[in-house]
């Protein structure tokens, strides 16, 4: 099979590992990176342009996006236009983008009754008590709406320290969700890596002491862990509901059971397979073996 994947850069470890994985199956593999695609986007013939190249619908039969935070706009409209090429895509365009807004995917989650912390969002500066009200009070964390890696979460311990917070984020004009704060969660969450509607690998990420954010980039540990058949189900039901063939699902453990924190599109590889020592790259090229074929993109999930 001819694979493309879309990276910034060739040394990451995780496109790094499908390149790997992807030769030793015997397939042929380019790493394009998106941002210096361009696209002539026709209806008879619709192609996709990096650097010096020009290619059409011939030329690959997958594509697997790894697809930045910060890029999603025009990362997606690149996936996009491969679909329009008829070219199978490990995760489609409109699932990404539904998976990155944090709000709508909180909303199509507790539309189908997956666990999730109490949530509070608003506009206005005169709601906040209510938000604050409506999470359980403090402690309680504080999101914005475009961070990623832990960057612009905050937990606020006191209401007053909370309401301090939520003025100056909404004096930046920043959009904020407020959430309960899981305390039996004890600064630790589960990343259970989804692959083809099945849990393939977990761990549970650890946050360094004096810290309660666990991501691996902001010092948290990881290790294996064995998650429970409710733990399995939530996250196979919220990437069912994303409709992502391959994401990251974190959770946290709550007394009233597993509640998901968010659902990663492009989860990275390094945690999971030095705390899982499972193939997990092989895992996504073998999914894309069974599963790949002109004309099968379709859009799953709704909202």
């Amino acid at each position: 099979m001819k694979i493309a994947i879309l990276s910034r850069k060739k040394s990451l470890y995780s496109t790094r590992r499908l390149v790997e994985a992807a030769e030793a199956r015997g397939h042929t593999v380019r790493v394009l990176d998106h941002l210096h695609c361009f696209m002539d986007i026709t209806s008879d013939k619709p192609s996709i342009h990096f650097k010096d190249e020009e290619f059409d619908r011939t030329d690959f039969d997958a594509v697997i996006p790894r697809i930045g935070a910060s890029v999603t706009f025009y990362g997606t409209a690149v996936v996009r236009q491969f679909e329009m090429m008829n070219v199978y895509s490990v995760n489609e365009s409109v699932a990404i983008s539904r998976a990155r807004d944090k709000l709508r995917s909180l909303q199509l989650l507790s539309r189908k009754k997956v666990g999730i912390p109490a949530t509070a969002f608003a506009h206005s500066p005169d709601d906040i008590n209510g938000l604050i009200r409506e999470v359980g009070g403090a402690p309680c964390v504080i999101k914005l709406l475009e961070g990623t890696q832990g960057i612009g979460v905050v937990l606020a311990e006191t209401k007053k320290a909370a309401e301090s917070v939520i003025q100056a984020f909404m004096g930046l004009k920043s959009n904020i969700l407020v959430q309960e704060f899981i305390k039996e969660s004890k600064g630790s969450d589960l990343r259970c890596f989804v692959v083809g509607g099945k849990v393939i690998a977990a761990m549970q990420r650890t946050a360094p002491e004096g810290e309660f954010r666990s991501n691996i980039h902001r010092g948290g540990t990881a290790k294996l862990v064995k998650l429970s058949a409710a733990e399995r189900r939530t996250a196979v039901n919220a990437a069912k509901v994303m409709g992502l063939n391959v994401c990251g699902v974190d959770l946290l453990r709550s007394a009233r059971g597993p509640l998901v924190m968010e659902v990663n599109s492009s989860p990275g590889l390094e945690g999971i397979e030095g705390a899982t020592k499972k193939d997990i790259a092989g895992l996504i090229i073998e999914f894309i073996e069974n599963n790949a074929s002109p004309n099968k993109t379709k859009t799953r999930g709704k909202g």
